[in-house]
């Protein structure tokens, strides 16, 4: 479809182009025969040329604009295409799995210790399930703006060791690290941080690996308060890093995806960052992996 939009184009804007030199052509042609001032005649072609010139740069503008706009629907449109296919898939295997954990508990003759261990691998694909679908609410309030900031004095340091120890609870083959400096709080929204960082994380043990580090940071200073996440995965491309806080953008297709993803965690990270008036980038990690960080205004 890309292909033939953009071949039928090029045809429309070479037919233009030809039809506007033969224009010109004949238009100084009937200009020579009917001016009877030959002084006159070069500033009469000129003047032609000198408009034709400027009607040609404005249809240039215009083809090039429709050409771009082309190219981003039909960006988008793969892309809704690649979130529609993860969406199916993602709601389904948290579904299944737990289907699975409670037929086992049902079945079988199982020790206290198995059954919890089953009822914590039930809670980790059941809160995968929740924040899938806090992210498309997300992404519906931030698309509507009905998504507003409510401000109040948050405890970082706290917050941010809750959420590190719960992903740590649920996930013991990551090594979870803390390096986060105590007693930072902030004017800010709650909410709104804790859905970055629950993101955030799970982006990166969903990309560093079964063993990857992930270091959970943060630090005040002067007026800025300074956190995020890093990983030791494979990181992102120099060209990828451009559009991963694109809506529904995800680095592969979904038809040969090897992980999970909807292609909106980053997407809303960046969002609500704005939102908390503050700025996110990508940097990458040394010596390899990812590092997302932000940086927030320490008003009090």
């Amino acid at each position: 479809m890309k292909r033939q939009t953009t071949i039928i184009l090029y045809i429309l804007a070479v037919y233009v182009v030809l039809q506007f030199l033969w224009w010109g052509y004949h238009l100084i042609e009937l200009t020579q025969e009917l001016s009877g001032d030959e002084g006159k005649l070069p500033k009469r072609v000129l003047m032609i040329i000198g408009e034709g010139l400027v009607f040609f740069l404005l249809l240039i503008l215009g083809f090039w604009k429709i050409q771009s706009s082309i190219r981003k629907d039909l960006k988008l449109a793969e892309r809704q295409k690649n979130f529609l296919l993860s969406v199916t898939h993602e709601l389904k295997t948290p579904i299944a799995a737990n289907k699975l954990f409670l037929q086992t508990i049902g079945k079988r003759e199982l020790t206290n210790e198995q059954k919890q261990e089953i009822v914590q691998k039930a809670l980790s694909e059941n809160d995968r399930l929740a924040l899938m679908i806090d992210n498309i609410l997300n992404a519906s309030r931030i698309e509507n703006n009905s998504l507003q900031m409510v401000k109040e004095e948050v405890d970082l340091s706290n917050l941010l060791e809750n959420i590190a120890n719960r992903f740590k609870k649920f996930n013991p083959k990551q090594d979870i690290v803390q390096e986060i400096s105590p007693l930072i709080k902030i004017q800010s929204d709650g909410f709104l941080i804790e859905t970055v960082f629950n993101n955030l994380i799970e982006n990166a043990i969903k990309y560093g690996g079964a063993t990857s580090r992930i270091e959970i940071y943060l630090k005040s200073s002067n007026a800025v308060i300074i956190l995020g996440v890093k990983d030791n995965g494979p990181g992102i491309t120099k060209e990828n890093s451009k559009e991963i806080f694109s809506k529904f953008f995800r680095v592969e297709s979904e038809e040969i995806r090897s992980q999970k993803g909807s292609g909106l965690g980053l997407f809303i990270v960046a969002e609500f960052v704005r939102l908390m008036k503050g700025e996110i980038t990508y940097k990458n990690n040394m010596p390899n992996g990812a590092n997302f960080e932000i940086i927030l205004k320490n008003d009090k």
